[in-house]
């Protein structure tokens, strides 16, 4: 049995989460990046990049990176601690 008492609840960061802002901002430049590689690649572009369709490749670098931040952020949630309650019964002297 675990030796942690069951009044106490365990509060995540959720959506706050650092990791979470950052999986969000990455995943979303990364899928702007990705459109632009697949649908808006001019000759000029791929010449300069030497035939590779360079925001293709960094945009599904970026939506991995952003998935996982995600996956951290699910394995390991951040533990907000509980502030215990003041008692009523102590008088500030």
């Amino acid at each position: 049995m675990s030796s942690t008492p069951k009044s106490t609840k365990a509060r995540t960061a959720g959506a706050f989460d650092i990791r979470n802002i950052i999986g969000i901002v990455d995943g979303t430049f990364g899928v702007i990046l990705a459109v632009m590689g697949l649908f808006f690649s001019s000759p000029a572009q791929l010449d300069k990049a030497g035939g590779l369709r360079a925001n293709l490749i960094a945009g599904i670098a970026m939506i991995l990176v952003a998935a996982v931040f995600f996956t951290w952020t699910r394995m390991r949630p951040l533990v907000v601690p509980v502030a215990p309650k003041p008692d009523a019964d102590v008088s500030a002297t």
